[in-house]
């Protein structure tokens, strides 16, 4: 196959949503539909307890939610599959907005009762700066919950988005019969077996055809020609052009628990969603039809396979092939590395690969060299944008509980850090060092992660800060910076990579600093621009 049509073929996404929607076993479905396994991990049989395929940390089994985003990829229809499960958590939305970086589009996943739920609103809205192309799934339609029209309005208003029904619900809830699918112009019933990989279809290209009144009942057929009717003169016809310029949202409705509308939603997706994208670098625009190679990091996890003690960098190709055993530009570190087992993923399960294409995630195991957001090239000195660290909401100070495993506390800390768990500052006056994170999860993440993973216990104690403002003076050798770091010694840090950071306490804090001291640059971010 040639190198545009393996372009061609791959589609790489995320899905996100609020946590307990359904995301994670959504992904799981479209696995079982790829043939990628065999039985879902959520089919929870007397005997054993399986855990979700993508759930593979310890601690996701032990909490049931998903704390890291995870790499999947599969072969269907002749595409190649990438998906990038995130965490729904908002404690883990950092790294989701990393992942975002990483995607071509996007499958939102709404619980049909709940509606349109906060961090998916979060979610959505980087989405949309990004004009990322979105697919909206209903999930749950089994159960009770809310109207069709009333959903797909709450997600117009809430996620500003504009939709238009692929597919609509016959009946909801306990009525629930089936589904009808504008994409395909076929009827999909439901049995309420899980165990069926593949629901019976019925092609239906004419709706006022009678046979429908003997198939779902005179009542339910009524309202299904009433509902399309309505659907047709109030929602726009679905365009490709404006969906993959993110102006368009198509909607599906299922049930991915009963594997019910997962199938219609994988096929019109690998029709409709967009191959590898262009994306931008600090230099220009960069194709993936390019002959060479250029990728980025946008994950690190350290024990992927705790009996290893392996650290991957996950990195996403944008253009040209990653070929195995030759070097390539690390353009930060300004030196040439190459890589022996670059690796593809199925969750936990890795298999080398010799050749990779844009669009495609490759796991790089690594030493030491890789922080998130560094670039590989063949030599063109340019960095991918757009992957920051947010200033964390919260911070404490981390203290050693078992003085004799200081050292597997710092290196513990060191990896979790290069991770983008969360972020450390030591202080500048005693060096004590603080962890900042988005959300407070994260600290019970770290401390069981340090103490499985590396054998080191920690405790933490708090310290009173409201944001992490990163600092840069306009002249280093002002009066005005020597007079901002007398007043505020007490509260200077430096990040892992030696950036100065101000630990402030309130947002009267920041405002008075500001105010006081024009001419020091404060940023909310890392990257500081």
């Amino acid at each position: 196959m040639s190198f545009t049509e393996e372009i061609k073929r791959r589609r790489t996404f995320g899905i996100i949503s609020h946590p307990d929607a359904g995301k994670t076993t959504l992904t799981e479905k479209l696995l079982l539909f790829g043939g990628a396994i065999q039985e879902a991990g959520a089919v929870k049989n007397n005997k054993i307890k399986k855990g979700a395929t993508s759930d593979f940390m310890e601690i996701e089994r032990q909490r049931g939610i998903s704390v890291a985003t995870s790499v999947l990829a599969f072969n269907y229809k002749n595409k190649k599959i990438n998906i990038l499960d995130t965490p729904g958590h908002k404690d883990f939305a950092e790294d989701t907005f990393r992942t975002l970086t990483a995607v071509d589009s996007v499958i939102v996943v709404i619980d049909v009762a709940k509606g349109v739920e906060e961090q998916t609103e979060k979610l959505v809205e980087v989405c949309r700066m990004r004009n990322i192309p979105m697919i909206v799934f209903i999930n749950k339609l089994d159960r009770e919950g809310k109207d069709a029209f009333d959903l797909m309005d709450e997600v117009e208003k809430k996620l500003k988005l504009r939709v238009t029904p692929l597919s609509f619900p016959i009946g909801m809830g306990y009525d629930f019969q089936g589904i009808y699918n504008l994409w395909e112009k076929n009827i999909n019933l439901f049995s309420g077996d899980s165990r069926k990989n593949i629901e019976d279809t019925i092609a239906f290209s004419d709706i006022n055809n009678p046979e429908l009144d003997k198939i779902v009942g005179e009542k339910a057929a009524i309202k299904l020609r009433e509902e399309l009717e309505l659907i047709e003169e109030v929602y726009p016809p679905f365009s490709r052009e404006e969906y993959l310029e993110g102006d368009l949202q198509p909607v599906f409705f299922g049930s991915a628990l009963n594997n019910f509308g997962v199938r219609e939603l994988l096929d019109c997706f690998i029709e409709i969603a967009p191959s590898p994208r262009p994306k931008h670098s600090d230099t220009r625009l960069v194709e993936p039809t390019e002959q060479k190679m250029s990728g980025f990091v946008f994950k690190i996890h350290a024990n992927m396979d705790p009996k290893h003690r392996d650290r991957l960098a996950f990195i996403k190709i944008v253009s040209g092939t990653f070929e195995r055993n030759k070097p390539y530009a690390h353009v930060r570190l300004n030196k040439n590395l190459k890589f022996s087992s670059p690796n593809a993923f199925f969750a936990e399960k890795k298999e080398i690969v010799d050749i990779s294409y844009p669009g495609d995630i490759v796991g790089l195991h690594d030493t030491g060299n890789f922080k998130i957001g560094d670039t590989l090239t063949e030599g063109e000195e340019m960095n991918f944008k757009g992957i920051p660290s947010f200033s964390p909401e919260h911070f404490r100070y981390i203290n050693n509980a078992d003085p004799m495993k200081a050292k597997q506390l710092e290196k513990g800390i060191d990896q979790l850090m290069d991770e983008g768990v969360a972020q450390l500052f030591t202080l500048e006056m005693n060096n004590r060092k603080i962890i900042g994170t988005v959300g407070a999860l994260q600290y019970e993440v770290i401390q069981y992660r340090l103490e499985h993973e590396y054998g080191a216990k920690c405790s933490y104690e708090n310290f009173p800060a409201h944001k992490a403002c990163w600092i840069k003076p306009l002249d280093p050798k002002s009066e005005e910076f020597a007079e901002f770091r007398r007043i505020k010694q007490k509260f200077l840090a430096h990040d892992k990579y030696g950036q100065l950071v101000f630990l402030a306490d309130s947002e009267f804090t920041i405002q008075m600093t500001q105010s006081k001291f024009p001419n020091v640059k404060m940023f909310f971010t890392s990257e500081m621009e």
